[in-house]
């Protein structure tokens, strides 16, 4: 792919993120909830047209079943673009941009986390969204994910007065939980992402199969750094082109001077 296209493509990318949220909560094609959204948006949110993907899992973990068309869905995206709905459809993803986007309007200072951390995101999904639902019958990812209280459990609790005479202390640990990741949005990039996302986890490892990869010619690359000062993830693309940590916004391909970063199929 030529630095021109990666360019125009990525120039688009905040606008593709809003149109997917907007499509993804557009309401009036509720005949779609059949479908995994490809991406982290609460299925509670009265406008959502999508089932979400994790909240099926827990359902089924908790039910003993085996999940096989949402996984063959998920599979079969991770198969042929890897983590690439995390960089250009996921809502939440998109917030945590423009989070980030304000930490140099707020002057916070930048917190990088060790990447040896990656593996949590792991244990979240095992963990939380397997082995709990399926021993408390369940779905506690859903009660505690921070886009499903800003999605809808903020905004049912407003607008609904019988919800309101209903919050207790499950409900503000819901929303200390999503004020301590607006938080560190603005300080770390895509901290849900990189370190607690089960969706995210449950692609990772098809960046390095998928028929849609970033490729680095080595004998060009300086390692000047560029495309890891641009990523969303902070990765050294010429280190790990693969990474799972890769969400495919391309960014590095618009921004590398020597042009040796390139999409292939």
């Amino acid at each position: 792919m030529s630095r021109f296209v990666a360019f125009i493509l990525t120039a688009k990318r905040r606008w593709v993120q809003l149109l997917s949220f907007v499509l993804m909560n557009s309401f009036f094609l509720q005949g779609l909830k059949v479908l995994p959204c490809p991406g982290l948006n609460c299925y509670a949110c009265p406008g959502a047209i999508f089932a979400c993907p994790i909240g099926t899992l827990q359902h089924f973990a908790a039910t003993g079943q085996i999940p096989f068309y949402t996984l063959g869905v998920l599979g079969l995206l991770g198969a042929l673009v890897g983590r690439l709905a995390c960089g250009w459809l996921c809502p939440f993803g998109w917030l945590q941009d423009l989070m980030y986007g304000l930490r140099r309007k707020l002057h916070r200072p930048r917190w990088r986390v060790p990447e040896r951390w990656g593996w949590l995101r792991y244990g979240f999904l095992i963990v939380l969204v397997g082995l709990v639902p399926f021993f408390t019958h369940e779905p506690w990812f859903s009660k505690l994910c921070p886009q499903g209280t800003l999605q809808a459990g903020i905004p049912l609790v407003l607008v609904n007065g019988d919800l309101r005479a209903q919050v207790g202390w499950l409900y503000v640990v819901k929303v200390a939980i999503l004020l301590g990741f607006l938080v560190w949005m603005m300080s770390t990039k895509r901290p849900f992402c990189r370190f607690v996302c089960p969706l995210g986890a449950i692609w990772s490892p098809f960046n390095r199969v998928s028929a849609l990869r970033i490729v680095v010619d080595q004998e060009t690359c300086t390692q000047c750094g560029a495309c890891q000062r641009v990523c969303p993830v902070d990765i050294s693309v010429y280190k790990d082109p693969d990474s799972s940590r890769c969400i495919r916004c391309m960014e590095c391909i618009r921004v590398c001077p020597e042009a040796c970063i390139r999409l292939v199929c």
